[in-house]
C-alpha cells in the first residue's frame, strides 16, 4: 500500500454514512478554482454543503477537510468547525459559520478556511471533506484548541460520517 492510499478514518471505529453532497466537491474529482489558497490562484473559499439523513441522536455537527497528502508527515488541516446546531444541514460556499459554532484555527493558524495549495512536485492531494454527526450539542471545544484535538474528541462522539473527497495538485487552479 502506497502513501496515497492511506485513508486517514480507517483506523477508526466505523459508524455509518449519510448523504453528502456539494455544489462543489465531487467525489474523486478536482476541486474548483475559488476552493484553492490565494497563492495558488484561488479565493480561499470554503465549499457548499448539504447533507441528510444523520443518524438519530445527532445533536450537532462537525464539519473538517484536511489533507493527508500534504508532504508533513501529518497532513495538513484546511477546516475545522464543531458544535453545529443539528438543525442546520448545510453551509454556502464561502459563507461563515452557523451562530454558536465553534471555528477552529487551521494549519496556517487562522479561524476558517484555507484553501488548497498542492507545493510542485508534490503530486495529486486528496482533501477530506467531511461531516461529523455528533452525540453532544456541545464538544466543549476550546476555540484554541487544534483540528486535531477536535479529532480526539470527535472519535468519542461520532455517531455518523458523511465523506467527500476532492483532489488539486499544483498549478490547478492555474497558478
Amino acid at each position: 500500500m502506497s502513501d496515497r492510499d492511506y485513508h486517514p478514518y480507517a483506523r477508526l471505529d466505523p459508524v455509518p454514512s449519510f448523504p453528502l453532497t456539494s455544489d462543489d466537491v465531487v467525489d474523486g474529482q478536482p476541486l474548483p478554482a475559488a476552493m484553492f489558497g490565494a497563492s495558488a490562484g484561488g479565493r480561499d473559499r470554503s465549499p457548499q454543503l448539504s447533507w441528510s439523513d444523520a443518524p438519530a441522536g445527532t445533536k450537532s455537527f462537525a464539519v473538517t477537510m484536511y489533507d493527508p497528502d500534504a508532504p508533513t508527515g501529518s497532513g495538513f488541516w484546511h477546516w475545522a468547525i464543531a458544535d453545529i446546531p443539528a438543525s442546520v444541514t448545510s453551509l454556502d460556499a464561502g459563507a461563515p459559520a452557523p451562530e454558536g459554532a465553534v471555528v477552529l484555527r487551521n494549519e496556517l493558524r487562522e479561524r476558517g478556511y484555507t484553501g488548497a495549495t498542492p507545493p510542485e512536485g508534490t503530486g495529486v492531494h486528496r482533501y477530506f471533506v467531511v461531516v461529523h454527526a455528533v452525540d453532544v450539542e456541545s464538544l466543549g471545544i476550546d476555540q484554541e484548541a487544534t483540528p486535531a484535538v477536535l479529532g480526539f474528541n470527535l472519535h468519542f462522539h461520532t455517531l455518523g460520517r458523511a465523506i467527500l473527497v476532492g483532489t488539486a495538485e499544483f498549478g490547478g487552479a492555474g497558478a
